[in-house]
């Protein structure tokens, strides 16, 4: 049984279909994201959950406990917001306490309990500190302690890193991670920064107009994309519009702008005259100094652009009217390129292939 499952939640606001039957179900010990762009309706999901919004439609099981009409302290659910909503007037023990001390246990189990969790999040010493003592990241970490005080069986983290700057954004979604395999939690998490879902998620929902367009774990979602837009919103992707030319057992031929492309590993349910998009992932193309030389599939391209970013260097490449990007990891031992270098282009062998009409 899973830990939640949400079936056909709905929720508008108004004319504004905020969520629109979303089924969802989040496993023991899991950690599950939901990303998207804003508006698509994943805080709202999150709030449902929660109890703090109450749908139109739709069931919330906990447990397989139908809990959808329960207010949130019904619930063995905590919350982190994304402005982690800590109490100014207390310290950070008072914080991490605050709902321990209404569940009837004595004062030496209270301080005990607060200990260990500060101890937990890597804050030990700093509970008779106020949270605007604290850098963001020390109250995110508040935030945490605070919402594992009452040992919730699906923890909930609402954009919990949105307020931080990059560098710490990347340490502290590593402790989430660490605290998340070490005490065996089961979480449901917002964002939507695709990178950050990809690095600490069991598996990703990737939503759109209040619904779910794929959930799958991070390979899946990026290398077997069910959608354009999934494609295009995790990771960076180049479109090729093509029409299946033939099957050839294992791979298809593919009519392209850039010419005939041979696919492997295409679509059981393609056939003959389909019209099909190819997703050229940007660290998949190979590019070398050059024209091609005869008798290779390469093509010839011209850098039009590039952008230095320290451990990969992005080039825009022109081949054939198509504008493609390109990946170049560890840039000082890569050769490198200049705007207006002739240049031979390799594509993927196995790029995935979307139906034409997938975006929608």
């Amino acid at each position: 049984m899973p830990v939640l499952r949400a079936e056909g939640l709905r929720k508008s606001y108004g004319a504004v279909q905020a969520v629109d039957g979303v089924d969802a179900e989040i496993g023991e010990g899991e950690l599950v994201s939901f990303v998207g762009p804003s508006g698509c309706g994943k805080t709202t999901l999150l709030r449902m959950v929660g109890g703090f919004v109450r749908p139109d439609g739709g069931r919330i099981l906990l447990d397989g406990r139908d809990v959808t009409r329960d207010p949130p302290n019904r619930r063995a659910t905590a919350m982190v917001f994304q402005s982690y909503a800590l109490f100014p007037h207390l310290s950070v023990a008072g914080n991490v306490g605050y709902a321990i001390r209404t569940r009837g246990q004595s004062r030496a189990d209270q301080v005990a309990r607060v200990e260990e969790l500060l101890r937990i999040v890597r804050l030990g010493g700093l509970g008779a500190r106020r949270p605007d003592e604290l850098s963001g990241g020390q109250q995110q970490r508040v935030a945490l302690a605070r919402a594992l005080s009452v040992r919730p069986r699906l923890l909930l983290l609402d954009e919990p890193l949105s307020n931080l700057d990059a560098n710490l954004r990347v340490l502290m979604r590593e402790e989430i991670k660490r605290l998340q395999r070490e005490l065996r939690l089961t979480v449901a998490y917002v964002t939507h920064d695709q990178e950050e879902a990809m690095s600490i998620s069991d598996r990703i929902a990737v939503m759109r107009a209040g619904r779910i367009e794929q959930i799958g774990a991070p390979s899946e979602v990026y290398q077997r994309p069910a959608t354009e837009f999934v494609a295009g919103f995790v990771g960076t992707a180049t479109f090729l519009e093509g029409e299946v030319a033939r099957i050839d057992g294992a791979s298809c031929a593919v009519r392209t702008l850039l010419g005939v492309l041979a696919v492997r590993g295409f679509r059981s349910d393609l056939g003959p005259g389909a019209h099909v998009r190819l997703v050229v992932r940007p660290e998949a193309v190979r590019v070398s100094p050059g024209e091609p030389g005869d008798g290779t599939t390469a093509l010839a391209g011209k850098i039009v652009g590039l952008a230095y970013t320290g451990a990969v260097v992005r080039y825009w490449v022109e081949v054939g009217g198509t504008r493609l990007a390109v990946d170049l990891h560890d840039p000082g031992h890569s050769p490198q390129y200049a705007e207006g270098d002739r240049v031979s282009v390799q594509l993927p062998p196995d790029p995935p292939v979307l139906l034409a009409d997938s975006s929608r």
